[in-house]
């Protein structure tokens, strides 16, 4: 699914990245905790987060992550939006609760971009 159609499902706006609309995101990492991002997000995913600040943008160029999108009505801060072109991933800003946001995703054929492995 290209990122423009990312958008239009979630009724998100780009913040930067437009350029990169005809980006390919093939699955979606949902989480407040960047920790959890960069222990358990697949590289290029799309990731679904309420942190707008500049670690959100930071925590996604170390997983790989291939675009940020803001949920809850939430929008970045003006540093976060400077280091997110600075370092080429797009951003995107929708109005969405992360759950209904991460429905809609999967709905529209995206699959998890992350995995937990069972502890025995």
């Amino acid at each position: 699914m290209k990122l423009r159609e990312v958008a239009a499902i979630l009724g998100a706006a780009f913040i930067s990245g437009e350029e990169q609309a005809d980006m390919e995101i093939v699955s979606v990492c949902a989480s407040d905790l960047m920790s959890d991002v960069l222990a358990f997000s697949s590289p290029r995913v799309l990731l679904l987060t309420g942190l707008t600040n500049v670690q959100s943008i930071m925590t996604a160029d170390v997983a790989d992550v291939a675009a940020v999108a803001y949920v809850r009505g939430k929008r970045p801060e003006n540093g976060t939006v400077e280091l997110a072109k600075q370092k080429g991933i797009p951003v995107l800003a929708c109005d969405l609760a992360m759950f209904e946001a991460c429905g809609r995703m999967f709905a529209g054929g995206l699959l998890p971009g992350s995995s937990v492995e069972e502890s025995q």
